[in-house]
């Protein structure tokens, strides 16, 4: 079984750190309209990418106990630290170096390395005949989370030269989320469909509808992990019926919501 935890980022606007240890098997990534900036274990030095944002489940696979930690940015926040539209990531997973220059992925790279080195050190040191000391143990916990301040440093440095954020991503959100149609989030906006779609690609890879979608399906898995009946997610979530929530879970997941449940992690 996969471990994996979450804490909010310190750079704020909803991102969060991450990081997982893979189990046997592939882990099933849902689709939830944010892009993520990963740090990978594998390899001799670890590899950095970029994970695009989804319009299916992705299975990410690994040898087990490959330890990975991710920045996710929140919904049309990616962006501005990426530097490229999240349409052009849609359903991808590419390697950072592609889409920043070469010194600055390798800088990148080299501080995790040094950091990870220190926590390994730590490690070591402060073991004593009983096991690790209260203080040593404190030292360790933070150094396992090293790849991921490293990120959110890399992260904040970006966004002090980035353009402002787009001042209508907010309203979208919102929108989206509550199931506002194409034509109200639009006119909310003040913008035509058309240069709706146009920023929404831009923003989240995918336009007001399908990140609609996409949101819907994560408030009725919340809601479907607290033990609430089906009938009543579908109803509360925003579906037509029972029905449409099957249909829609299994086609943005690959599997019926029972499954899903099922399946650790979910």
């Amino acid at each position: 079984m996969s471990d994996y935890r979450e804490r909010k980022a310190l750079i704020g606007g909803g991102a969060v750190v991450w990081t997982r240890t893979a189990g046997a098997g592939p882990q099933r990534v849902l689709p939830d309209g944010c892009t993520d900036l990963i740090w990978s274990g594998t390899g001799p030095d670890g590899e950095l990418i970029v994970a695009g944002p989804d319009t299916r489940a992705h299975l990410a696979s690994g040898p087990p106990g490959t330890h990975a930690v991710g920045l996710r940015f929140a919904p049309g926040a990616g962006p501005a630290v990426l530097g490229v539209p999240a349409h052009e990531l849609r359903d991808l997973r590419v390697p950072l170096a592609a889409l920043w220059p070469d010194a600055e992925v390798r800088r990148l790279a080299e501080r995790i390395a040094e950091r990870t080195a220190g926590r390994a050190a730590e490690r070591i040191a402060g073991r004593t005949d009983g096991g690790i000391t209260g203080r040593a143990a404190e030292r360790i916990a933070g150094r396992e989370s090293a790849p991921g301040r490293v990120l959110e440093e890399a992260a904040l440095d970006r966004l002090r030269t980035a353009e402002p954020p787009d001042p209508v991503l907010a309203t979208i959100v919102a929108g989206a989320s509550r199931g506002t149609g194409v034509a109200g989030i639009a006119a909310a906006v003040g913008l035509g469909e058309r240069q709706l779609h146009r920023r929404s690609l831009a923003a989240f890879g995918y336009g007001a509808k399908t990140l609609g979608r996409v949101l819907r399906l994560n408030r009725a898995l919340d809601l479907a992990r607290t033990g609430v009946r089906f009938a009543e997610v579908a109803a509360t979530a925003g579906y037509a019926d029972q029905a449409h929530l099957a249909r829609e879970v299994r086609t943005l997941t690959g599997v019926p919501l029972s499954r899903l449940l099922r399946a650790p992690g979910g």
